[in-house]
């Protein structure tokens, strides 16, 4: 696959990437369950390698392959544009002077209908993330400050990976980043909390306050705890699917605790 990849890419780069898209499309495993991870990965870091190389020819790719904004869900379409998105970030990561512009992309794509391109988003985001740190969590600050719920979604999702939660710095901020759209959770009116749109984030916080949590947990059940005494059945749900996750269970009596606030 990589000999097959890296010349197809090669051949995209001198101005004929419909080869390219074609094996994409063959190789996406969609319609189906789970879409080829393993050759998105590919892809964004072969270009990464050759943006600093090829900066015009690989961005020209890129618009290419995320030149479509209205495409069916579980489509080798949709993967097409799923492998944009990843490499995007990917290839931001390794050129400074792109990452500006990659923020504003990633924010507007956090808005797709399909689920498929949000998850993009947020691996995106998790390839600038180590490459640049201080840029990346004001860009997903601002998100989870100002953006939208399917903005916020990328915001909590994208920081709430376990690998990048080894410095302070960053778990600093994706305790913030929780707690921020956690309050903004709170504050909803009820006539937006049957939307696609809130239950999508209320979905991801399902599961990203214990990601948090797991690598700063005096913290992170300090801010569960706080959470709990609003007594808002939406908030009440996310804090009871987090206390579900296995990443919780040696938490015995933290768990216990909130367990029984959350029945008060």
């Amino acid at each position: 696959m990589h000999n097959t990849l890296a010349s197809l890419v090669e051949r995209a780069l001198v101005g004929d990437p419909r080869p390219l898209e074609f094996y994409l499309r063959e190789q996406s495993r969609l319609p189906g369950a789970r879409a080829n991870l393993e050759l998105v990965n590919d892809l964004s870091h072969l270009l990464a390698v050759l943006t600093s190389e090829q900066p015009d020819k690989v961005q020209a790719l890129l618009d290419y392959l995320i030149r479509n904004d209205h495409i069916e869900s579980n489509t080798p379409a949709e993967f097409v544009m799923l492998c944009g998105i990843v490499a995007s970030g990917a290839c931001a990561a390794a050129l400074p002077g792109w990452r500006e512009e990659t923020f504003a992309l990633l924010g507007r794509h956090a808005c797709s209908t399909s689920w498929r391109i949000r998850e993009g988003v947020a691996l995106a985001f998790q390839h600038l993330l180590p490459a640049a740190p201080q840029e990346t969590i004001n860009c997903l600050t601002g998100l989870a400050a100002n953006g939208n719920y399917y903005q916020q979604r990328a915001a909590v999702g994208a920081i709430a990976e376990p690998p990048l939660l080894h410095t302070p710095d960053m778990i600093v901020a994706a305790l913030t980043i929780q707690q921020v759209v956690l309050e903004r959770l709170h504050s909803a009116p009820g006539a937006d909390r049957k939307r696609e749109d809130f239950r999508t984030l209320r979905q991801a916080l399902g599961y990203t306050v214990s990601v948090v949590t797991a690598a700063a947990p005096e913290k992170g059940f300090a801010l569960m705890r706080d959470c709990a005494a609003w007594d808002d059945a939406d908030i009440k749900w996310v804090l009871r699917e987090n206390l579900k996750k296995k990443r919780l269970a040696k938490f015995v009596e933290e768990v216990e605790e909130l367990s029984r606030l959350l029945a008060s």
